[in-house]
């Protein structure tokens, strides 16, 4: 785009990064299998 010279501007997230890395790191936790299961029944007591 700038070769071209057409302007832009670069998306910017409605997001705090410090949550974005959480969100990511609990991905790779969920991946690595490092997770608890917990059925209503728990949730409930």
């Amino acid at each position: 785009m700038k070769a071209l010279k057409i302007s832009f501007e670069e998306a910017k997230t409605p997001y705090n990064s410090e949550f974005v890395e959480k969100i990511l790191e609990g991905d790779k936790d969920i991946i690595a299998g490092r997770t608890k299961k917990i059925t209503p029944d728990d949730v409930w007591k």
